[in-house]
């Protein structure tokens, strides 16, 4: 019973129907944002909530009955969990905040979809060297931050008054959000070789340390795919072993078959 259980969780037409219900799920919640909708079909869209609830679950506990222990050493499967939990607790009074929650549920599509976990397994895969990046990134921000204090924070206080007003421009400033016309031309006419600050920061930031971001990203995506690609190579490989190890074994007894014919036939 327990192997019939898995082969359902597991085979491709249920993961398909999972899929598909997260897609309504997500069109339903997001229907209930909008106040005429809800005052139109409003009992429809949060009887199709609870029943969709109730399908995920069911199929955690088909999930738990199929794996068993097994369940809870899979972080995909603690994260499903995770997320039905919280749409399960009562969203009413001191957690109705909760209610807000249940859009979580969409994010179970990442643990269906094999390539969105591939994609969220190279992303933490990248971290370490992200943290790396995150620390060579607050050290510069640190630095031009103290410079913009001292050299500008008397003509433009709202901009540049202290160290916290510093790093939150230069932080626009780096998203290259109305940093030209916005803050730099302005200080600009003040201080006319502000460009010199400026133009290094941008180069240094934007397009330097950003750009490390993208490629340790990228390689530990890489990573990521070589390894299930070899994963799956190896799991090939394995199973021909297991084939040519059977047919030999067939061979042998084919051979054997024959001598024991070939006795027979001289005995008569």
């Amino acid at each position: 019973m327990r192997n019939q259980v898995r082969a359902l969780v597991t085979s491709r037409n249920w993961e398909f129907g999972i899929i598909g219900i997260i897609v309504v799920n997500a069109v339903t919640l997001g229907l209930e944002t909008s106040p005429s909708v809800m005052a139109e079909i409003g009992s429809l869209l949060l009887f199709l909530d609870q029943l969709i609830l109730g399908i995920f679950v069911v199929e955690l506990v088909l999930r738990l009955y199929a794996h068993g222990p097994k369940f809870f050493r899979d972080p995909w499967s603690l994260f499903d969990f995770t997320i039905v939990a919280i749409s399960l607790m009562p969203a009413s009074g001191a957690f109705s905040v909760l209610r807000s929650l249940r859009i979580l549920r969409v994010l179970r599509l990442i643990s269906v979809v094999p390539s969105l976990r591939r994609v969220i397994g190279g992303l933490i895969s990248a971290l370490p060297g992200m943290g790396s990046i995150m620390v060579l990134m607050a050290l510069v921000f640190y630095v031009f931050a103290v410079m913009a204090t001292k050299l500008y924070g008397a003509a433009f206080p709202e901009w540049f008054g202290d160290i916290g007003k510093s790093l939150y421009t230069l932080f626009q400033i780096m998203t290259l959000e109305s940093w030209s016309m916005g803050i730099v031309r302005p200080v600009m006419e003040e201080f006319p070789l502000s460009w010199l600050f400026f133009v290094p920061f941008i180069l240094s930031t934007a397009f330097t340390v950003l750009n490390l971001f993208i490629g340790i990203i990228v390689s530990a995506m890489q990573e990521e795919h070589e390894a299930e690609a070899d994963a799956n190579r190896q799991a090939i490989h394995d199973e021909t072993g297991m084939i040519l190890e059977e047919v030999r074994a067939l061979r042998a007894e084919v051979k054997e078959l024959r001598a024991h014919v070939a006795e027979d036939r001289l005995r008569v």
